[in-house]
């Protein structure tokens, strides 16, 4: 007699109450997976249903680049094989994201009428302001408009946590938040996850997922009040912000002209201000190129060190439901698939 998998044929439990998405992190060595859920509830946390990695054929990538988007998505299609669910794909928000290098990210004033500034940003002024933020971003791109794609919003807070880390302009003004890419990047990324049948509902940017999931994950290891850093080790170089009240006081990335090395760009950051802690993500032992450990770059800035880890966000069962993929709740490269995911299970 023949008995059906139950983890195979059923589809995600609860599916009105809980909403799962999943991040997609392509790297230059590997390509990563979490897959996250949440109750729907406001103040419901998070919880990892799973999570794995798959390594990358040599020469897949060229930085930003998809050379052989046929290795992608047998890297992508892999993975969500390896998932005990995968035949509840269809259930998932989907994310992927581009390397920091290839997005630009640029914050503009923008005067807004009385009423607006009081009731909110209307759907006249949006209509109003998006060709003066298309024609920003192509100046500053250097591409021409068709081959561009934008996403862009109105911080009337500005308080300058808008992707980036954009620092605040103090001039009290509503600014514009513009984020701008080739188009072929993004089109390259949806073609190789469609290619592995997954349509994908959004693609973000690696640093603002990073730090996405750093600061969800800082939450639990500090107090509220408390001013912390996140730092994360990407393909592209080392990103930090500096974070206090919900919202980036600073912003660095490494290498960078005005940072002779990390220390450098480290201490730049913190502006001797003291930190409760840091949150670290991302191919940390890159910093070993830098000369530098984790304990040094806590030393440097007085303050503990705490690495990502999915592990975290684990409930009493994970290790029946992660089963092998259960080795990689600790690493710390899952950061950018983290918050992609985490992205997912909020919108």
């Amino acid at each position: 007699m023949l008995v059906a998998n139950e983890l195979l044929c059923s589809p995600l439990p609860q599916p009105f109450s809980r909403r799962f998405a999943a991040g997609i992190d392509v790297s230059a060595s590997e390509v990563r997976l979490v897959v996250l859920s949440r109750r729907t509830r406001r103040e419901a946390s998070v919880r990892v249903e799973w999570l794995g990695a798959v390594p990358l054929e040599r020469a897949a990538m060229s930085g930003v680049e998809i050379v052989d988007s046929a290795a992608v998505s047998r890297a992508i299609a892999a993975l969500f094989a390896e998932w005990p669910r995968r035949r509840a794909t269809g259930l998932l928000s989907c994310s992927m994201a581009l390397p920091g290098s290839a997005t630009l990210i640029d914050s503009i004033p923008m005067n807004l009428s009385p009423p607006d500034a009081i009731g909110g940003v209307s759907m006249d002024t949006l209509a109003e302001l998006e060709p003066a933020v298309y024609a920003h971003a192509e100046r500053v791109a250097g591409i021409e408009r068709q081959a561009l794609a934008v996403d862009w919003f109105v911080d009337e807070s500005n308080r300058g946590c808008g992707p980036g880390g954009a620092s605040s302009q103090g001039d009290g003004a509503a600014r514009v938040t513009i984020a701008a890419a080739a188009r072929r990047h993004l089109e390259a990324r949806v073609e190789a996850a469609a290619a592995a049948g997954i349509a994908l509902s959004a693609i973000d940017g690696e640093p603002p997922a990073a730090l996405r999931a750093l600061c969800y994950a800082a939450h639990y290891e500090m107090r509220e009040s408390e001013r912390y850093a996140a730092v994360w080790v990407g393909g592209d170089g080392v990103y930090g912000w500096r974070i206090a009240d919900d919202a980036v006081e600073a912003y660095m990335r490494y290498p960078a002209p005005q940072h002779p090395d990390l220390p450098a760009a480290l201490r730049a950051l913190t502006d001797g201000e003291e930190l409760g802690c840091l949150m670290t993500g991302g191919d940390l032992e890159v910093l070993a190129e830098c000369g530098m450990t984790l304990a040094d770059v806590g030393d440097l800035l007085g303050c503990t060190v705490f690495p990502f880890e999915c592990a975290s966000f684990l409930d009493a069962n994970a290790h029946h439901r992660l089963g092998d993929a259960y080795r990689w709740a600790q690493a710390p490269t899952f950061a950018v698939a983290f918050g992609l995911a985490l992205r997912g299970v909020y919108e």
